[in-house]
């Protein structure tokens, strides 16, 4: 049985399913080679414009699968550098698509596995989904880029207080703190977090990457703004989808965008 599940449909949108139900969706040496190998496809991928990423069963995942720490004096500190530096690089890859992605957290969300869903753009939670990163509680120190992702999306205070005390936070009060864009009832989590996908998918392609490209700059002053929007804006002025936008606009019909 695959540990990664990719389904497409037809509107572009890609829904990637964790599908370890039985270990809460840990990542295996396996699910990671699967992992690499399909953000390395989607990179590649003209006819996706959305990603999903989601658990099967009752968790989104419980993070890395470290059955193997039990044997840790097998392996010197530079060895397990480089095995966790090729880990985290593995699935954070993820922040290299130029198509903008999704987390739904159905679940749990434990360690590298919050982590992954953070690395999102956009991340959606059950209202009562577990999120926690409780590394320090287990002897360990934070992974998965877990003191750069929680604060750049919590903001310190509360990035501090979860690496710190390693405690549970439910997806209502993480959406009502802003560490995630919004919560949901549980049996309402899919199909909104596809609603939303399904509206991306539906804009511009091009226009879409280019202003997630602009956002992951994180231009440093406004001026580089203005210098990345007069170059990026142009390019769209030329597209063909710009005409089939201003279209569909004054004849109030739904565009159908190609991408060209």
């Amino acid at each position: 049985m695959s540990e990664l599940l990719v389904e497409r449909d037809d509107n572009g949108v890609v829904t990637l399913t964790l599908n370890r139900p039985d270990r809460r969706n840990s990542m295996t040496e396996g699910m990671t080679e699967q992992w690499q190998h399909t953000m390395a496809e989607l990179a590649r991928d003209r006819l996706a414009r959305a990603v999903v990423v989601t658990g099967a069963g009752s968790a989104f995942c419980s993070g890395g699968d470290m059955s193997w720490l039990a044997e840790r004096g097998t392996e010197t500190v530079p060895d397990l550098r480089d095995r966790m530096l090729a880990f985290y690089r593995a699935w954070l890859s993820i922040t290299k698509l130029e198509i903008p992605t999704i987390a739904a957290i159905n679940g749990p969300a434990v360690g590298a596995g919050f982590c992954l869903a953070l690395a999102c753009d956009l991340v959606y939670a059950a209202d009562d989904a577990k999120l926690l990163v409780p590394f320090t509680s287990l002897g360990l120190h934070p992974g998965m880029a877990a003191t750069y992702l929680l604060p750049r999306a919590a903001g310190a205070r509360l990035a501090r207080e979860l690496l710190l005390t390693g405690r549970t936070i439910r997806g209502d009060e993480a959406a009502s703190r802003g560490l995630i864009n919004q919560s949901f009832a549980n049996q309402d989590l899919i199909s909104e977090v596809a609603t939303i996908a399904t509206m991306i998918a539906g804009n511009a392609p091009v226009a879409t990457k280019l202003t997630k490209v602009a956002l992951n700059q994180e231009h440093p002053d406004l001026e580089a703004a203005l210098r990345w929007e007069s170059l990026a804006q142009p390019v769209t002025m030329a597209s063909a989808d710009m005409l089939e936008g201003l279209a569909a606009n004054r004849e109030r019909r739904r565009p159908k965008f190609t991408g060209t």
